[in-house]
C-alpha cells in the first residue's frame, strides 16, 4: 500500500483567530492568496524586528528610550537582507556601542531563515541541476539563488557522503547484489559515459543496505578486486552469494577476495542477453524454452534441458546459447536452493527497483558536469530511498533458515 503523504490538518477556529483574520483582511485589504502571502511576509518582518528590539532591551537591561548607568547603549541599526519562505526582506538589526549584542532570532552572519538548504538538497537528490534548482527556488519562493550557491550548499554534503562511504559494515552479508547504471558525464569538455556500480547488501536480519557506490569506466578483475577489498577493509569478512550480471573480471575478483563466496550470475540478465540474438518472431517461444532450464528442480535436469534447447534452436541461432555453456559454473549455484531462496538470488530485482530510482536522475538531466556531481546526486538520492526500507525481504525467515543450514557456522552465531 502506498504511503500517504503528510497533510496539514487545519486546527479549530477560535474567536481569537477570527479576530486576527478580520484585522488582517482590514489592514492589508486582502482579496487574493497572493495578498495573504504579502501580508504574512510583512508580519514576519515586523515580528522579527520587534523580537530583536526585545532582545536588545534584555541585553542592555532597559527599554528603548530608557536610561542606565551602563557604558553600553543602543547605537542605531544596521540593514540586513534575509531570505524567508515568503521571499527576501530587509530588516534593521539593532546595534550597541560595545558590539556585544548577539540576536538569537536572526543570528549574525545568518541570512537564511527558511531552511532553504534542506530544500535545495532534496531537489538535488531528485536529479535537478543547479540551474533548475535556482529557477525553481525563484518560482516557488520569490527570491534568487545563484548556481554557485546551490553548488556550495550541496558540496557541504561531501564530507557526510565520504563518511558514509567509509562507514563500518557488518562482518557477514548472506547476499550481495552488484549492478550498474550508466550516466553521461562531462570531463575536460568531453561528454563520456560512466557507470555507477551499486553494491547492495542484505544483512542477516533481511534488510537491504546500499554498501557502496563506485563510479568508473573500466571494468577489470583489478577494479573489482579493489571494490571487494574495500568492503573487507570496512569489516566484511564473509559473503555467501554475490549476484551480478557478467561484469568483466568480477568472477576472478570474487575468487581472490572471498574464495568461499558463490558467484551467481543474474538469470534475468542472462535471458535478456540471450534473446538479443533472437528475432521478434521467435523471441516468445525461445523465452519459454529458456524457462525450462532455470526452473528445473535440479542441476542435472537443468543441464538436460539446456541440451534440449540447444538442439532445438542451436542451428538457427548458433550464438544465442553459447554463453549458457560458457557461464554454467556461474549460472548453476541456484539449483542447490529451494524456490524461496531462488526467487531472491536468481535475479537482481532487489537492486533493480533501486536502479529505477537512479535512472530518474537521467531523466532530470542529460549530462552531469562532473563525476563528483554525479556521486553527490546518487548518494543524496540513496539517503532518501533508504529511509523507506523499513521491511525485510519477503519470506526472509525461510530464506535465512535455509542459508543457516547451507552455510552453518559461517553465519557467525
Amino acid at each position: 500500500m502506498a504511503k500517504k503523504r503528510d497533510v496539514y490538518k487545519v486546527k479549530p477556529m477560535t474567536e481569537g483567530k477570527r479576530s486576527i483574520i478580520q484585522q488582517l483582511i482590514s489592514e492589508y485589504n486582502i482579496e487574493t492568496a497572493e495578498d495573504i502571502q504579502e501580508a504574512l511576509k510583512d508580519l514576519l518582518g515586523g515580528t522579527i524586528q520587534d523580537m530583536m528590539e526585545s532582545e536588545m532591551d534584555e541585553h542592555l537591561g532597559y527599554q528603548k528610550y530608557g536610561r542606565s548607568d551602563s557604558d553600553n547603549a543602543r547605537n542605531g541599526t544596521k540593514s540586513k537582507k534575509i531570505v524567508s519562505s515568503y521571499g527576501t526582506m530587509d530588516i534593521d538589526v539593532p546595534q550597541d556601542r560595545n558590539s556585544s549584542f548577539e540576536p538569537k532570532i536572526v543570528q549574525k552572519r545568518k541570512k537564511d531563515i527558511s531552511d532553504i538548504e534542506s530544500k535545495i538538497i532534496a531537489m538535488y537528490s531528485k536529479g535537478l541541476s543547479t540551474t533548475q534548482i535556482s529557477e525553481m527556488i525563484d518560482d516557488l519562493y520569490g527570491f534568487e539563488v545563484s548556481d554557485s550557491f546551490v553548488s556550495d550548499v550541496t558540496d557541504k554534503m561531501l564530507p557526510k557522503i565520504e563518511e558514509w562511504q567509509k562507514r563500518p559494515l557488518n562482518e557477514v552479508y548472506p547476499i550481495i547484489f552488484i549492478d550498474a547504471v550508466h550516466f553521461s558525464v562531462r570531463e575536460s569538455g568531453i561528454i563520456k559515459k560512466l557507470a555507477a556500480y551499486i553494491v547492495l547488501g542484505v544483512n542477516k536480519d533481511g534488510y537491504k543496505e546500499v554498501l557502496s557506490i563506485e563510479i568508473g569506466d573500466n571494468e577489470s578483475s583489478k577494479y573489482w578486486l579493489g571494490v571487494l577489498n574495500g568492503l573487507k577493509n570496512r569489516g566484511v569478512k564473509d559473503i555467501f552469494v554475490i549476484c551480478a550480471d557478467g561484469l568483466t573480471g568480477i568472477k576472478e575478483a570474487i575468487s581472490a577476495a572471498f574464495p568461499e563466496t558463490e558467484y551467481q550470475r543474474c538469470i534475468v540478465h542472462q535471458v535478456r542477453n540471450t534473446l538479443k540474438h533472437v528475432p521478434e518472431k521467435d523471441r516468445k517461444k525461445f523465452a519459454n524454452d529458456l524457462k525450462t532450464i532455470y526452473h528445473a528442480p535440479t542441476e542435472k535436469e537443468a543441464q538436460e534441458q539446456l541440451d534440449v534447447v540447444m538442439d532445438k534452436w542451436g542451428e538457427k541461432y548458433p550464438h544465442a546459447m553459447k554463453s549458457w555453456y560458457d557461464n554454467w559454473d556461474c549460472i548453476s549455484p541456484i539449483f542447490k536452493f529451494s524456490d524461496t531462496v531462488r526467487k531472491v538470488i536468481y535475479t537482481t530485482n532487489a537492486i533493480e527497483s533501486l536502479n529505477s530510482s537512479y535512472r530518474r536522475l537521467n531523466r532530470q538531466r542529460s549530462v552531469f558536469p562532473s563525476d563528483t556531481a554525479l556521486l553527490k546526486a546518487l548518494a543524496l538520492s540513496t539517503f532518501e530511498i533508504c529511509k523507506k526500507w523499513t521491511t525485510k525481504l519477503r519470506d526472509w525467515g525461510k530464506v535465512y533458515g535455509e542459508l543457516s543450514i547451507m552455510y552453518g557456522d559461517r553465519l557467525g552465531e
